[in-house]
């Protein structure tokens, strides 16, 4: 599924899980992967690793079509700047990227100067 959001997206969340402490991080990654349930931590088949996921209230219904809940999950890749300061997004970010500070249920997440340009950058603005 497509991970730049849309709030009509998210509307049956409930509560974000996180399993990294998000204020150690700059940016993460948002998707919306299809689930058998609603709670819980989902499965995950994508490279690097989940850092936090959503849960979905006990109303939510299912996708017509397959039958799976749509959650969120937010994670990071190898080459991302948590684990590459010097790398590929030194300065900038991902698409998908948005500062886990402003992330909530029911709320997309937003893009920040320290999401897109590095705690460093922030601090030296500030």
């Amino acid at each position: 599924m497509s991970s730049l959001l849309q709030a009509s997206d998210i509307t049956q969340e409930d509560k974000v899980v996180w399993l990294e402490d998000p204020a150690e991080l700059d940016y993460v990654r948002q998707a919306l992967d299809k689930t058998p349930r609603r709670r819980g931590k989902p499965r995950y088949y994508r490279d690097g690793r989940m850092v936090g996921f959503a849960e979905l209230c006990d109303t939510a219904e299912a996708d017509p079509d397959s039958g799976l809940q749509k959650r969120r999950v937010f994670y990071l890749l190898p080459h991302d700047r948590d684990a590459e300061p010097d790398g590929l997004y030194r300065a900038g970010a991902p698409g998908e990227a948005v500062d886990p500070r402003t992330i909530e249920p029911r709320q997309v997440g937003m893009k920040t100067e320290r999401s897109q340009q590095g705690s460093a950058a922030a601090r030296t603005t500030a």
